[in-house]
């Protein structure tokens, strides 16, 4: 019993040491960071290009592995917005008239998150 007490707590000390050392800071710049590491875990898993973490009344929010922006491109495109510009970390889209910002911030050197205007849903 002692020895599956001592497994499971080195286990767990090796656990908190990789996330740790894997996201360092990133852990405390938003906030909580469980709903986003739950998300990378699933985006690890999954095989998708992004992972929707959380949303509130003005953005979805979602995050993505650091290879490439153009995934923020086509997410947009496939709800009918078309790419104007790049401003600094953010993605400039025009739809009827209507132009949108999609910002976008790096959480670690792996990932980057980027939040969406509720507004391009409707």
């Amino acid at each position: 019993m002692k020895r599956f007490l001592f497994v499971t707590v080195g286990l767990f000390i090796l656990m908190i040491g990789f996330l740790g050392l894997s996201f360092g800071n990133a852990l405390t710049q938003e906030g909580n960071p469980i709903p986003i590491l739950i998300s990378i875990a699933k985006l690890e898993t999954s095989g998708h290009d992004f992972e929707m973490f959380s949303s509130n009344d003005n953005s979805y929010r979602y995050v993505s592995e650091n290879k490439s922006s153009d995934v923020v491109k086509k997410f947009m495109s496939e709800k009918g917005w078309v790419f104007k510009e790049q401003m600094g970390s953010g993605f400039v889209f025009e739809k009827d008239q209507k132009v949108t910002t999609v910002g976008t911030r790096l959480f670690s050197k792996n990932y980057f998150l980027w939040d969406v205007p509720i507004e391009i849903f409707y």
